[in-house]
Protein backbone atom coordinates (compact mmCIF):
# COMPACT_ATOMS: atom_id res chain seq x y z
CA UNK A 1 0.00 0.00 0.00
CA UNK A 2 1.13 3.08 -0.68
CA UNK A 3 1.63 5.21 2.16
CA UNK A 4 -1.09 7.64 3.17
CA UNK A 5 1.07 10.03 5.18
CA UNK A 6 3.17 10.49 2.47
CA UNK A 7 2.52 14.33 0.85
CA UNK A 8 4.22 16.15 -2.13
CA UNK A 9 7.78 16.69 -2.20
CA UNK A 10 9.24 19.40 -0.57
CA UNK A 11 5.85 20.73 0.63
CA UNK A 12 4.80 21.25 4.52
CA UNK A 13 1.23 19.34 6.01
CA UNK A 14 -1.37 21.15 5.21
CA UNK A 15 -3.82 19.05 7.05
CA UNK A 16 -3.02 15.66 8.95
CA UNK A 17 -5.42 13.03 10.21
CA UNK A 18 -3.52 10.39 12.86
CA UNK A 19 -5.22 7.54 13.96
CA UNK A 20 -8.47 9.35 14.08
CA UNK A 21 -11.33 6.75 14.91
CA UNK A 22 -14.97 8.28 15.67
CA UNK A 23 -17.71 5.49 16.26
CA UNK A 24 -22.14 6.31 16.68
CA UNK A 25 -23.22 3.62 19.11
CA UNK A 26 -22.25 0.72 18.38
CA UNK A 27 -21.42 1.16 14.86
CA UNK A 28 -17.81 2.32 14.27
CA UNK A 29 -17.54 4.64 10.88
CA UNK A 30 -13.59 5.60 11.11
CA UNK A 31 -11.46 2.79 12.93
CA UNK A 32 -7.60 4.58 12.37
CA UNK A 33 -7.56 6.69 9.68
CA UNK A 34 -4.34 8.58 8.62
CA UNK A 35 -4.01 10.67 6.03
CA UNK A 36 -1.43 13.94 4.82
CA UNK A 37 -2.40 16.26 2.57
CA UNK A 38 0.56 18.98 1.74
CA UNK A 39 0.00 22.48 1.12
CA UNK A 40 -1.36 23.42 -2.44
CA UNK A 41 -2.09 19.61 -3.07
CA UNK A 42 -5.28 18.90 -4.18
CA UNK A 43 -6.54 15.15 -2.71
CA UNK A 44 -9.57 13.39 -3.19
CA UNK A 45 -10.98 10.80 -1.14
CA UNK A 46 -13.10 7.96 -2.94
CA UNK A 47 -15.40 4.98 -1.75
CA UNK A 48 -18.84 3.57 -1.71
CA UNK A 49 -21.66 5.30 0.58
CA UNK A 50 -21.25 4.66 4.17
CA UNK A 51 -17.73 4.12 4.04
CA UNK A 52 -16.93 7.09 6.34
CA UNK A 53 -16.31 9.39 3.68
CA UNK A 54 -18.18 12.33 4.82
CA UNK A 55 -17.93 11.39 8.62
CA UNK A 56 -13.80 12.16 7.76
CA UNK A 57 -14.46 15.66 6.52
CA UNK A 58 -16.76 16.82 9.37
CA UNK A 59 -13.80 15.84 11.51
CA UNK A 60 -11.09 18.18 10.21
CA UNK A 61 -14.08 20.86 9.59
CA UNK A 62 -15.21 20.37 13.74
CA UNK A 63 -18.68 19.36 12.76
CA UNK A 64 -17.67 16.26 14.80
CA UNK A 65 -15.37 15.82 17.21
CA UNK A 66 -13.07 12.24 16.74
CA UNK A 67 -13.14 9.84 19.69
CA UNK A 68 -9.09 9.25 19.46
CA UNK A 69 -6.80 10.69 17.55
CA UNK A 70 -6.47 14.13 16.16
CA UNK A 71 -6.69 16.36 13.56
CA UNK A 72 -4.03 19.09 12.71
CA UNK A 73 -4.27 22.06 10.37
CA UNK A 74 -1.31 23.74 9.66
CA UNK A 75 0.89 21.77 12.75
CA UNK A 76 -1.67 23.08 14.97
CA UNK A 77 -3.92 20.42 16.86
CA UNK A 78 -7.18 21.68 16.07
CA UNK A 79 -9.17 18.25 17.55
CA UNK A 80 -10.79 20.09 20.14
CA UNK A 81 -10.71 23.53 19.45
CA UNK A 82 -14.23 25.17 20.36
CA UNK A 83 -15.85 29.15 20.29
CA UNK A 84 -13.35 31.60 19.01
CA UNK A 85 -10.80 29.60 18.22
CA UNK A 86 -12.69 27.43 15.74
CA UNK A 87 -14.20 30.30 14.40
CA UNK A 88 -10.93 31.97 13.69
CA UNK A 89 -9.79 28.18 11.88
CA UNK A 90 -13.24 28.50 9.98
CA UNK A 91 -12.35 31.50 8.66
CA UNK A 92 -9.45 29.69 6.67
CA UNK A 93 -12.34 27.16 4.86
CA UNK A 94 -14.92 27.61 2.07
CA UNK A 95 -16.91 24.55 1.08
CA UNK A 96 -18.82 23.34 -1.78
CA UNK A 97 -21.63 21.22 -0.59
CA UNK A 98 -23.05 18.36 -2.23
CA UNK A 99 -26.52 20.56 -2.88
CA UNK A 100 -25.22 23.53 -3.41
CA UNK A 101 -26.85 24.27 0.28
CA UNK A 102 -27.99 27.94 -0.76
CA UNK A 103 -29.67 30.30 1.43
CA UNK A 104 -33.31 30.72 -0.87
CA UNK A 105 -33.97 34.04 0.98
CA UNK A 106 -31.59 35.53 -0.76
CA UNK A 107 -30.43 36.69 -3.81
CA UNK A 108 -27.23 34.84 -5.50
CA UNK A 109 -24.87 37.41 -4.69
CA UNK A 110 -25.58 37.77 -1.24
CA UNK A 111 -25.19 33.95 -0.99
CA UNK A 112 -22.07 34.38 -2.84
CA UNK A 113 -21.21 37.15 -0.23
CA UNK A 114 -22.68 35.65 2.87
CA UNK A 115 -18.90 34.81 4.53
CA UNK A 116 -17.44 38.59 3.41
CA UNK A 117 -20.21 40.43 5.00
CA UNK A 118 -20.82 38.03 8.01
CA UNK A 119 -16.96 36.65 8.88
CA UNK A 120 -15.30 39.35 7.35
CA UNK A 121 -17.70 42.42 8.40
CA UNK A 122 -17.12 43.87 4.64
CA UNK A 123 -19.69 46.82 3.74
CA UNK A 124 -22.73 45.48 1.41
CA UNK A 125 -21.15 47.61 -1.18
CA UNK A 126 -17.52 45.75 -1.19
CA UNK A 127 -18.87 42.72 -0.81
CA UNK A 128 -21.24 42.93 -4.11
CA UNK A 129 -18.75 43.64 -5.57
CA UNK A 130 -16.28 40.73 -4.91
CA UNK A 131 -19.25 38.75 -4.77
CA UNK A 132 -19.67 39.48 -8.73
CA UNK A 133 -16.07 39.32 -10.00
CA UNK A 134 -16.34 35.19 -8.31
CA UNK A 135 -19.19 34.94 -10.37
CA UNK A 136 -17.31 35.56 -13.10
CA UNK A 137 -14.94 33.20 -12.04
CA UNK A 138 -17.35 30.64 -12.46
CA UNK A 139 -18.89 31.45 -15.69
CA UNK A 140 -22.02 33.74 -14.20
CA UNK A 141 -22.63 36.87 -15.87
CA UNK A 142 -23.98 39.99 -12.74
CA UNK A 143 -27.32 39.39 -13.63
CA UNK A 144 -27.45 36.20 -12.01
CA UNK A 145 -26.65 38.04 -9.00
CA UNK A 146 -29.79 39.12 -8.61
CA UNK A 147 -31.64 36.07 -9.32
CA UNK A 148 -33.04 33.48 -6.74
CA UNK A 149 -31.44 30.34 -6.20
CA UNK A 150 -35.06 28.81 -6.84
CA UNK A 151 -34.22 30.31 -10.70
CA UNK A 152 -31.02 28.35 -11.14
CA UNK A 153 -30.49 25.36 -12.64
CA UNK A 154 -28.63 22.23 -10.99
CA UNK A 155 -25.40 23.10 -12.74
CA UNK A 156 -26.06 27.04 -12.17
CA UNK A 157 -26.54 26.09 -8.54
CA UNK A 158 -22.94 24.58 -8.19
CA UNK A 159 -21.42 27.39 -9.74
CA UNK A 160 -23.07 29.84 -7.39
CA UNK A 161 -21.59 27.16 -4.67
CA UNK A 162 -18.35 26.95 -5.79
CA UNK A 163 -18.38 31.02 -6.20
CA UNK A 164 -19.21 31.26 -2.34
CA UNK A 165 -16.34 28.85 -1.39
CA UNK A 166 -13.70 30.58 -3.22
CA UNK A 167 -15.16 34.06 -2.05
CA UNK A 168 -12.95 34.51 0.71
CA UNK A 169 -10.00 33.19 -1.01
CA UNK A 170 -9.81 30.43 1.61
CA UNK A 171 -6.63 28.42 2.48
CA UNK A 172 -8.05 25.38 2.23
CA UNK A 173 -11.76 24.26 0.16
CA UNK A 174 -13.59 20.86 0.69
CA UNK A 175 -15.56 19.39 -1.92
CA UNK A 176 -18.55 17.45 -1.01
CA UNK A 177 -19.24 15.45 -4.35
CA UNK A 178 -19.02 18.44 -6.27
CA UNK A 179 -20.86 16.48 -9.50
CA UNK A 180 -23.80 14.79 -7.87
CA UNK A 181 -26.85 15.37 -9.55
CA UNK A 182 -25.44 16.91 -12.50
CA UNK A 183 -25.17 15.13 -15.76
CA UNK A 184 -21.85 14.34 -17.67
CA UNK A 185 -21.17 17.59 -19.39
CA UNK A 186 -22.33 19.62 -16.71
CA UNK A 187 -20.16 17.67 -14.24
CA UNK A 188 -17.39 18.35 -16.56
CA UNK A 189 -17.63 21.94 -16.58
CA UNK A 190 -17.98 21.85 -12.55
CA UNK A 191 -14.58 20.09 -12.94
CA UNK A 192 -12.85 22.10 -15.13
CA UNK A 193 -14.00 25.20 -12.56
CA UNK A 194 -12.36 23.40 -9.58
CA UNK A 195 -9.02 23.07 -10.84
CA UNK A 196 -9.39 26.59 -12.24
CA UNK A 197 -10.20 28.29 -9.03
CA UNK A 198 -8.16 26.31 -6.76
CA UNK A 199 -4.71 27.02 -8.66
CA UNK A 200 -5.67 30.46 -9.04
CA UNK A 201 -5.93 30.37 -5.12
CA UNK A 202 -3.17 28.18 -4.47
CA UNK A 203 -5.57 26.71 -2.09
CA UNK A 204 -5.32 22.90 -0.48
CA UNK A 205 -8.06 21.03 -1.56
CA UNK A 206 -9.53 18.29 -0.10
CA UNK A 207 -12.67 16.61 -1.96
CA UNK A 208 -14.75 13.05 -1.22
CA UNK A 209 -16.50 11.56 -4.47
CA UNK A 210 -17.82 8.22 -5.65
CA UNK A 211 -17.43 9.50 -9.09
CA UNK A 212 -13.88 8.81 -10.81
CA UNK A 213 -14.33 10.79 -13.66
CA UNK A 214 -14.27 13.57 -11.20
CA UNK A 215 -11.94 11.89 -8.67
CA UNK A 216 -9.69 12.00 -11.83
CA UNK A 217 -9.60 15.26 -12.96
CA UNK A 218 -9.31 17.26 -9.88
CA UNK A 219 -7.10 15.35 -7.67
CA UNK A 220 -3.32 15.54 -7.35
CA UNK A 221 -3.67 12.38 -5.23
CA UNK A 222 -6.44 9.79 -4.68
CA UNK A 223 -6.86 8.27 -1.53
CA UNK A 224 -9.53 5.49 -0.30
CA UNK A 225 -11.25 4.55 2.56
CA UNK A 226 -12.93 1.09 3.02
CA UNK A 227 -13.79 -0.20 6.27
CA UNK A 228 -13.00 3.23 7.72
CA UNK A 229 -9.23 3.31 7.10
CA UNK A 230 -7.12 4.86 4.37
CA UNK A 231 -6.22 1.29 2.75
CA UNK A 232 -4.63 2.57 -0.20
CA UNK A 233 -3.19 6.45 -1.50
CA UNK A 234 -1.07 7.71 -3.92
CA UNK A 235 -0.71 9.99 -7.10
CA UNK A 236 -3.70 9.99 -9.72
CA UNK A 237 -1.33 8.77 -12.52
CA UNK A 238 -1.37 5.30 -10.23
CA UNK A 239 -4.66 4.86 -9.35
CA UNK A 240 -4.74 1.80 -12.28
CA UNK A 241 -2.48 0.14 -11.10
CA UNK A 242 -2.71 0.07 -7.63
CA UNK A 243 -1.97 -3.53 -7.23
CA UNK A 244 -5.11 -3.63 -4.95
CA UNK A 245 -7.86 -5.09 -5.48
CA UNK A 246 -10.68 -2.97 -3.12
CA UNK A 247 -9.40 0.22 -5.39
CA UNK A 248 -9.48 -1.96 -8.65
CA UNK A 249 -12.75 -3.38 -7.90
CA UNK A 250 -14.09 0.49 -6.91
CA UNK A 251 -12.55 2.29 -9.67
CA UNK A 252 -13.50 -0.33 -12.55
CA UNK A 253 -17.64 -0.20 -11.13
CA UNK A 254 -17.45 -4.33 -10.58
CA UNK A 255 -20.29 -6.09 -8.65
CA UNK A 256 -17.71 -8.91 -8.36
CA UNK A 257 -15.00 -8.66 -5.69
CA UNK A 258 -13.84 -8.21 -2.17
CA UNK A 259 -16.44 -5.46 -1.88
CA UNK A 260 -19.53 -6.86 -1.46
CA UNK A 261 -22.61 -5.17 -1.25
CA UNK A 262 -25.92 -6.17 1.09
CA UNK A 263 -28.41 -6.80 -1.26
CA UNK A 264 -31.92 -7.81 0.40
CA UNK A 265 -34.36 -10.04 -1.80
CA UNK A 266 -37.84 -10.31 -1.33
Amino acid sequence: MTDPQATAAGRPAKIELKDVHKAFGSKHVLNGVDLTIAEGESVVVIGGSGTGKSVMMKCILGLLEPDAGSVHVDGQDTTHLSGSERDRLMRHFGMLFQGAALFDSLPVWQNVAFGLTQAKRLARAEAKEIALSKLAAVGLGPEVGELSPAELSGGMRKRVGLARAIATEPDIIFFDEPTTGLDPIMGDVINDLIVKCVRELGATALSITHDMASARKIADRIAMIYGGQIIWAGPVSEIDRSGNDYVDQFINGRAEGPIQMQIREG
